[in-house]
């Protein structure tokens, strides 16, 4: 994601980091009784751990002489590390630096063992793992494996006719990602699953990379594993993509990413929106509130100051179970230049730390982190994407959705092969990130949130509902189910988050009755004015 400018522009107005998230209430997007409880408290959005919404048993039954016939979906990788040693160096060299001065309060003498454990699960992160490419900063944790493997069960379970070899006949199982390691290595992780439970399914599944946890079995744009103008088209760019740019409908999503890059990048309202995000803070007063129980004052007065500026400059080593070492690097980008910036940076810890807890071990950053200064901070993020990847504001185009139009109407295309009977697989399942699920969730209008926001508006949780946890947690998904009878009548039924979900209100007219979750595809397809 290309937020650096906009990053910069930021601090320099206004010395405040505003971070970047890779993320219940009563809506119109379910009705069920028996939604599974899931944890809200934490305030840390983007970056929430996967569960499903709803318990499986709970799901509404398909309409009598109705059966399962397909079934697609799109899912973020699972949870992860840090994408990289930067929040976490640059907050050791400072608390290096109070320990030093003789600084640290109690509380504070602690933090430095819990650094070193976040730099050393991040390095090691995936190390020895079949099903990881390469171990490391940005990999999925133990958590977001299991995330992957749990979708893929209850997949199995929902829809067990769907998935019997003799059903399947010559049709397959195809599989897509991004091409990013996190992503392959979700889909990989998810398709080893199903071919555990279900051996013969292993013939199915389609390329044939994503059979084997093998690190040496990469999927790509050859074999048709990745596809990163349905599932990376947020950040398509000419040297890489332009020779893929083959219909008029991937040169239409080309010129969409470059104008939401350009959005991204230039647009002066959102530049002008995120710094009033700015302007009616109390950031510093949040700050204090999380740096005082951990340095002393004298040393806190001081940050910012000549010698009292840190930047994740330096090295980290890690020493591995069988005894091989290895060496993570600074670059040195990262500063820490006031007292909010140490504070906001701490947040990213705290925010990391729940989807890495089999790494983690004992370790805790919740005794750092305040209740409402975690919520502070998740607001802002909340913000962020609201602006950059969700609704956005009025005046914005929806140009934030509009990059979402090819995979939105891949999901349509693929139900059409199934209904002229030019179906190939029975299953098509996609692996991306936060910054596709996320346009592809407001270009659906989905889960009573997506209203974008005047520009005499300012986001928060007074005046939007959109929140980065419901739509997208780690390991986010969309899934539709499609069913047919004998006369040939086709229904669609979606699970956001493995929860029963209705489109957006002005498609009601497209549900087979006036409380079901399944819909009348010609109809819907119609009110999404697919052609």
């Amino acid at each position: 994601m290309k937020t650096k400018n906009i990053l910069k522009f930021l601090m320099a107005a206004s010395g405040i980091l505003v971070l970047s998230a890779c993320n219940d209430h009563d809506d119109n997007d379910s009705t069920s009784e028996h939604s599974a409880t899931v944890e809200t408290s934490a305030y840390v959005q983007t970056k929430t751990p996967y569960k499903p919404q709803q318990d499986l048993n709970s799901y509404q039954s398909a309409p009598t002489g109705f059966q399962p016939v397909f079934t697609e979906l799109v899912a973020r990788h699972g949870s992860r590390g840090l994408s990289s040693i930067k929040y976490d160096l640059a907050l050791y060299n400072l608390w290096k630096q109070a320990k030093a001065d003789h600084a640290l309060t109690p509380l504070g003498e602690q933090l430095g063992a819990d650094i070193e454990a976040m730099m050393k699960a991040n390095i090691l992160l995936g190390y020895g793992v079949s099903g990881i490419r390469q171990s490391g900063y940005g990999n999925e944790s133990q958590l977001g494996i299991e995330e992957h493997r749990g979708i893929a069960d209850r997949l199995l379970q929902r829809l067990p006719s769907l998935f019997n070899t003799s059903v399947l006949g010559q049709m397959d199982i195809a599989v897509q990602s991004s091409g990013v390691d996190r992503a392959v290595d979700s889909a990989k992780f998810f398709t080893n699953e199903l071919i555990t439970k279900r051996p013969d399914l292993k013939e199915k599944i389609r390329p044939v990379s994503y059979t084997s946890l093998d690190s040496n079995s990469n999927p790509s744009i050859d074999d048709q594993g990745v596809d990163r103008f349905l599932l990376y088209f947020h950040s398509l760019d000419k040297a890489t993509d332009l020779s893929q740019m083959n219909s008029p409908l991937r040169q239409s999503i080309y010129d969409a990413s470059l104008k939401y890059q350009d959005f991204e990048e230039n647009d002066v309202n959102l530049k002008q929106k995120l710094q009033e995000l700015l302007n009616n803070n109390n950031a510093q007063q949040i700050a204090l509130k999380v740096l005082t129980p951990l340095f002393k004052n004298e040393f806190i007065q001081k940050l910012g100051s000549q010698g009292y500026t840190f930047s994740n400059t330096g090295s980290f080593t890690a020493t591995a179970l069988d005894g091989i070492q290895f060496t993570e690097k600074g670059k040195g980008k990262n500063t820490i230049a006031s007292t909010v910036d140490a504070a906001a940076y701490l947040y990213e810890l705290y925010s990391i730390a729940p989807g890495m807890k089999k790494e983690l071990g004992n370790t805790d950053f919740t005794k750092y982190m305040p209740i409402d200064a975690a919520k502070f901070y998740a607001e802002y993020n909340d913000a962020q994407d609201f602006y950059q990847k969700g609704p956005s504001f009025t005046e914005s185009n929806q140009v934030t959705s509009n990059i979402a139009q090819g995979l939105k109407q891949d999901f349509f295309a693929q139900v059409d092969q199934v209904i002229n009977k030019q179906q190939q697989h029975k299953a098509v399942l996609r692996f991306a990130h936060a910054e596709i699920i996320i346009p592809l969730a407001t270009a659906f209008e989905l889960k009573a949130m997506m209203t974008p926001l005047a520009l005499n508006q300012t986001y928060s949780y007074s005046s939007s509902t959109w929140r980065g946890k419901d739509v997208s947690p780690m390991a986010a998904n969309m899934q539709w189910d499609i069913y047919q009878n004998a006369q040939g009548s086709t229904l669609v039924k979606m699970l956001y988050n493995e929860k029963e979900t209705l489109f957006r209100s002005s498609c009601d007219y497209a549900r087979y009755n006036s409380t079901s979750f399944y819909y009348d595809y010609q109809k819907l397809k119609q009110c999404y004015s697919i052609n």
